[in-house]
């Protein structure tokens, strides 16, 4: 089953979670309006969303407020990337030009501000404080994380685990909420519920690490438009860059500390690349992935077999094997 045969499955949702992003985004303020359809136009495949319409389904859920949690969801997702596209001054995103490049910075996180406060207004629809409760505390941690990544910037003496529980914070809580709130939506029993939640958890950690083994992937620069070495430029420690330093001669190691340290030094990407290669650092970040994703299929043990289970181990399959 490939992601066209999952969106298939729930092919009716997504057409109402289309529908409500469109609706609920109009503004009447132009730029708003402009920029937002912009986002829009950019794609993305929704994966978030489409593991709370599979959740739902897979608990025999028979209502439409699993709509209201995938749009709200996305309206998240798409808030935290305008605001990290200011932060990381991004230019590209999905092969195209950054909302940021495009409109200006100002435009964009004020923006980002109004689809988060429109998620918050969708939230109060649902009419659970439980689901209100853990949604919010999910956006304040999204924020601590990125915060966290923000310090440590430039940090090549960051441990492996500090940097697990900044991915934990920034990319997989998000999922983990998605799919937490759908099964307490579809009024899934405590287990199920927490094994739910821990499946969105390692979904999202293996995204975030499948996300920095393709920043060095060299045919993401012809294929996505995307620059190869993103995270290195910028002085981001991710985990294919500690393992390097942590296995590698100290010579070596010291040519990637000090290329987190400064930023800007692409000259030296090929060196790292090489050092990366031969340590297996990108092929160990792809196993931990692995890991994850396993872990992640582990927990879906606790649903009755249906199509929609199935789904979300494909769904689960995908992660690894995406390209961007």
């Amino acid at each position: 089953m490939n992601i066209n045969q999952i969106n298939k499955l729930i092919q009716q949702d997504i057409i109402n979670v289309n529908f409500e992003i469109h609706k609920r985004l109009k503004s009447k303020i132009t730029l708003i309006n402009k920029l937002i359809q912009y986002i829009i136009n950019s794609g993305g495949k929704k994966i978030r969303s489409s593991m709370v319409l599979l959740i739902a389904k897979s608990l025999t859920y028979k209502k439409n407020q699993h709509v209201i949690i995938a749009t709200l969801i996305e309206f998240i997702h798409a808030a935290t990337l305008l605001h990290d596209d200011v932060v990381d001054t991004s230019e590209m995103r999905r092969g195209k030009i950054t909302a940021n490049i495009m409109f200006g910075n100002a435009a964009s996180v004020l923006v980002g501000d109004f689809i988060y406060t429109r998620a918050f207004q969708m939230m109060t629809e649902l009419q659970s404080l439980r689901i209100l409760s853990l949604m919010a505390n999910a956006v304040n941690i999204i924020a601590e994380g990125e915060i966290m990544q923000l310090i440590h910037c430039h940090d090549p003496t960051i441990t492996i685990n500090h940097y697990m529980k900044i991915i934990y914070n920034k990319t997989a809580r998000l999922f983990e909420v998605a799919s937490q709130t759908s099964a307490i939506l579809a009024n899934a029993d405590i287990k199920q519920e927490q094994a739910l939640g821990n499946y969105g958890k390692y979904i999202g950690i293996a995204f975030q690490l499948i996300d920095d083994v393709l920043d060095y992937d060299t045919s993401n620069t012809i294929l996505f438009g995307k620059h190869t070495g993103n995270d290195l430029n910028e002085g981001k420690p991710t985990l294919p860059l500690l393992h390097a330093i942590h296995h590698s001669t100290p010579k070596e190691a010291s040519i990637i500390r000090q290329a987190i340290k400064n930023g800007n030094n692409r000259h030296l990407l090929n060196i790292i690349l090489n050092t990366m290669q031969q340590y297996g650092s990108l092929e160990y970040t792809r196993k931990c992935a692995e890991t994850k994703i396993n872990q992640a299929i582990s927990c879906l043990s606790i649903l009755p077999a249906s199509p929609y289970k199935k789904a979300l181990k494909n769904l689960a399959y995908f992660i690894i094997h995406r390209y961007h």
